[in-house]
């Protein structure tokens, strides 16, 4: 199969896209921008890489597993491939820790050592309850994932051994910047297939389990071949693309939005350092934008900021803004003074549901200013980048269209709108081997050293 790439990187996500010869999506990735731009590029990459496989391993499934539920079995071969990526991901953690308990001088104690390998045991006990136990998953990042777990298992280990958290979490915070940063090589095919070997043991017949490794060979076994590459996004100049090969994100996001939407008339991009105002013509060709300053108020910065005042997760703020039942006026969505001001509203006593109301409207205020500046809002409009997924943002956004340009206008907000920036960035690819001009990497960034290999593969036993 012959696709190509689109890959966002933008300042707290990065996404990638990849097309078929035909135009269709055939893979998505994301992952969190973390510190090390060549690396989030590498793993969103790979993530979509991963999506594209099981697209041809779940139409694979429908026709070798009639007899079975296939999109039951292909959620728990998923969920299992994920498990086994998250494990490998935690054997490079428990090797740092190591490393660093090796140099870590004074606090690096026999007991410490004890602590942290018995809370690292007990997070690879809960890892196939976390993936495979049903209970779903609040992150797909494997440094999400691991901070929770530690925390969950370190807390009683350290009770029990009489040492500090702190005497733990330390070599955690460490190591896991460095884990996070290192480029290593996906090792799919190992994956998947002990990933087939985890669920096999579970099907019904021996005939559903052999069909299910042919068909897990045949698709591991399947060459994808990268044939152009664009990217794009608020990191676009560091990414190892060559010149020719880097997209305004302006560009990318109004042609990805007019792609899913063709009515679309304006684009409204909220990202994690900016917002953008975007006017495309009916083919999708940008006509005129406006953006916001250099500072991050209103961005999803500004959101995030508001979480860790709240001790709350980024994902928490729109459901609870949603429960308010009268917004406080915020005279600043300025991320300096967000904190002062968020506190102040607090100790007068303010729901912090009606305070995060009122700040949603202030972000979103801002945002309906460059519209208007843009050229307003026409037909359709799209909602893309990471805020478009939270739903009071959303509300607000929804009310004042109505308020300034009446009901008539469509607004599209599709779950998978962080994804524009991307997908604009591939369709430029495709045109860009269309023409006969393709963008192609020298060197395929590596993403995840394999571990050693045990001596049975498929019998070894994410983010």
């Amino acid at each position: 199969m012959k696709i190509v790439v689109g890959v966002d990187l933008g300042s707290t996500t990065t996404k990638a896209v990849l097309l078929d010869e035909q135009g269709r999506i055939v893979g998505r990735g994301i992952t969190n921008s973390r510190s090390n731009y060549e690396v989030a590029c590498a793993i969103a990459r790979d993530d979509a890489l991963t999506s594209a496989r099981f697209d041809l391993l779940d139409r694979a499934l429908r026709d070798a597993a009639a007899d079975a539920d296939p999109a039951d079995l292909s959620q728990r071969l998923h969920a299992a491939f994920r498990l086994e990526l998250y494990l490998d991901d935690l054997g490079a953690l428990a090797r740092r820790m190591g490393e660093v308990l090796d140099a870590g001088g004074p606090r690096a104690t026999a007991q410490v050592r004890q602590g942290i390998e018995q809370a690292l045991s007990e997070m690879r006990e809960r890892a196939h309850a976390t993936f495979l136990g049903g209970g779903g998953r609040k992150s797909d990042f494997f440094r999400d994932l691991a901070s929770a777990a530690f925390v969950a298992a370190a807390e009683p280990v350290a009770a029990t051994l009489g040492l500090r958290f702190d005497d733990l979490v330390w070599a955690f915070d460490r190591a896991i910047l460095d884990v996070e940063t290192e480029l290593r090589e996906l090792a799919f095919a190992s994956l998947l297939a002990r990933a087939a070997q985890r669920i096999a043991g579970d099907l019904e017949t021996p005939s559903l389990r052999e069909r299910l490794m042919r068909v897990v060979d045949e698709i591991a076994s399947l060459p994808i071949v990268e044939a152009s590459f664009v990217g794009t996004g608020y990191g676009r100049q560091t990414l190892p693309f060559p010149k020719a090969a880097v997209r305004s994100e302006i560009l990318c996001h109004g042609r990805g939005a007019h792609r899913l939407f063709p009515g679309t008339r304006t684009v409204l991009d909220i990202g994690g350092q900016d917002t953008k105002a975007i006017q495309v013509d009916d083919r999708g060709v940008v006509t005129s934008f406006q953006m916001n300053d250099r500072c991050a108020a209103g961005c999803g910065r500004y959101l995030g900021y508001i979480a860790d005042e709240l001790n709350l997760g980024l994902h928490e703020l729109g459901p609870l803004a949603l429960q308010s039942k009268r917004a406080v006026r915020i005279n600043s969505t300025c991320t300096v003074f967000a904190g002062a001001e968020l506190r102040e509203r607090l100790s007068l006593g303010e729901d912090r549901e009606d305070i995060l109301a009122g700040l949603h409207r202030a972000i979103m205020l801002r945002a309906m200013s460059l519209l208007a500046r843009s050229g307003g809002v026409r037909d359709e409009l799209t909602f893309t980048g990471g805020v478009c997924k939270n739903g009071a943002a959303t509300k607000v956004l929804r009310e004042l269209v109505d308020e300034n340009y009446g009901a008539g206008i469509t607004l599209n907000a599709h779950p998978d709108s962080i994804y524009m920036g991307a997908l604009g960035a591939a369709l430029f690819a495709l045109d860009d081997l269309d023409a006969g001009r393709p963008n192609l990497l020298e060197v395929a960034a590596p993403r995840r050293a394999p571990p050693a290999a045990p001596a049975n593969r498929a019998c070894a036993g994410c983010s």
